[in-house]
């Protein structure tokens, strides 16, 4: 079996291998270095255009968006809690572990779709949002800051988890400090009796609103086990999922609440949001942001194309040398470079629907692996994995394609297309509960099924050799 490189005491060495089970031998860490990992990437402009959102497009008044916005990141930093306990007991990646709940086969849907929405989708967004502030600072065409931008994301990346882990800690000493010091300056300067268009309330904006915060939030679900598979197998779960959740929550809320603030502060033009974002600032506390919000670019798109690439390789892609991983990360960022050139025109509305879309596949996945765990309680899971086991679960994605698409064809509140139950009309902009919709229809129907179906189970949970997995990459040699 393949190996990973993981030095202690080298994390500039560049990460070898694939998605393959993290051997005892190169366990690590500690689980307080994932409040860190899940507090840097938050902490960039995308996170505080969430907030813009909840007032300038959706309606909502200060004290409204904040309760959208506080109920939508406290259910995706709730899950991002949970998986993030799965890694260290297989030392597997979160799409990998998927398989469980969709088979080797049925688990190349969410897989490819993972791939796409982090190495790609998420990777122009954020890409776009650092470029604008890197060119807002130095006056420099945007397209060269986007150029910048992403070769230096790329570079983290192609490294791999432990210099990701160890440029993650340090951006957030030095972010958090930043963006606290912005936060504070966009509150003094807000208006929280401000009203917008509509008076400040509708079930539709409050819902629109929640489902664009768990998006952000439960953006991450997906890579959860990523960077929590290197930790001890003895690791405690309890620590592992309160330092990832609060990270996420946090890191989170806080940005959102001065994206909301600032949305009230005369003069904010949602369609320019970077430059209206510091307007208020004083010129250094100004120019500092500006440096956090294209920082903060690089460190949601180091875990962005690192868990893009293995997503793609959970999918069963067979690239035979040793940097895979690697290669991959860095094919996303040349392909995820021209996506994000395209959305600089539009970025304000192409974000918006983004970030619905995100929690449209995510809710029903989450349903599905949630239940699956919990039908699975006390089996091991390490001999259903591997590549050349090509263990059957059609449960997973039959319900997977029962949940998103009705819950997406009902409910959906897109730019281009309203779901009956939506409630749009002429008087009324609608809701939004298709997350919470597929994520209920999922769980449901998956557990149905899985009585129907009866999937293989593993032995009993802790039997000798049980959670050691071998053959889970495409390239693994061993059988």
């Amino acid at each position: 079996m393949a190996i990973v490189d993981a030095p202690r005491t080298r994390p500039t060495a560049i990460e070898s291998g694939g998605i393959e089970a993290i051997p005892a031998t190169s366990r690590h860490g500690s689980p307080w270095q994932l409040f860190a990992t899940w507090t840097s990437p938050n902490l960039e402009f995308a996170t505080i255009f969430v907030g813009v959102i909840a007032v300038a497009f959706f309606g909502l008044d200060f004290g409204r968006a904040m309760l959208a916005l506080a109920l939508g990141c406290a259910l995706g930093a709730l899950t991002q809690g949970i998986l993030s306990t799965w890694g260290p007991r297989e030392g597997l990646a979160q799409l990998v572990l998927s398989r469980t709940a969709f088979g080797y086969r049925g688990n190349i849907l969410p897989a490819a779709l993972n791939t796409v929405m982090a190495g790609l989708g998420w990777f122009a967004v954020n890409s776009v949002s650092g470029a604008l502030a890197l060119s807002s600072l130095t006056g420099m065409p945007t397209v060269l800051a986007l150029l910048i931008i992403v070769v230096i994301e790329v570079a983290v990346a192609f490294v791999g988890h432990n210099f990701v882990q160890v440029f993650e800690r340090y951006a957030a000493y030095v972010l958090g400090i930043i963006f606290l010091v912005a936060t504070i300056t966009i509150f003094v300067h807000a208006d929280f009796g401000y009203t917008p268009k509509g008076g400040g309330w509708s079930f539709g904006g409050f819902t629109l609103t929640a489902a664009a915060a768990f998006g952000y939030a439960a953006g991450w679900n997906p890579y959860a086990s990523d960077y929590s598979r290197y930790l001890p197998a003895a690791t405690r779960t309890r620590i592992i999922g309160w330092a990832a959740g609060l990270g996420n929550f946090v890191s989170c809320l806080v940005l959102m609440a001065a994206g909301a603030a600032a949305a009230t502060i005369a003069g904010f033009n949602p369609d320019d949001p970077t430059t209206s974002f510091v307007a208020s600032m004083p010129t250094v506390i100004r120019d500092f942001t500006l440096v956090a919000i294209a920082v903060g670019a690089i460190a949601a798109n180091a875990l962005n194309i690192y868990s893009g690439a293995m997503s793609f390789l959970a999918a069963g892609v067979k690239i035979p040398f040793a940097l895979r991983r690697a290669i991959v990360a860095l094919g996303f960022g040349i392909i995820g470079f021209f996506i994000a050139w395209s959305a600089l025109p539009n970025a304000g509305s192409t974000y918006e629907n983004f970030l619905l879309v995100i929690a449209y596949w995510i809710a029903p996945w989450l349903g599905i692996v949630l239940m699956d765990r919990i039908l699975r309680r006390g089996t091991s899971i390490a001999q259903l994995l591997s590549d050349r086991a090509r263990y059957k679960n059609p449960a997973g994605i039959i319900a997977f394609v029962i949940g998103a698409a009705l819950s997406i064809w009902l409910f959906s509140n897109q730019t281009q297309f309203h779901g009956p139950l939506s409630g749009v009309s002429a008087t009324s902009e609608g809701r939004d509960l298709t997350p919470l919709v597929g994520f209920l229809l999922a769980g449901l129907v998956y557990w149905a099924l899985f009585a129907a179906f009866r999937p293989k189970l593993g032995g009993p949970l802790g039997a000798p050799g049980a959670e050691v997995p071998v053959g889970i990459d495409a390239a693994d040699d061993v059988a």
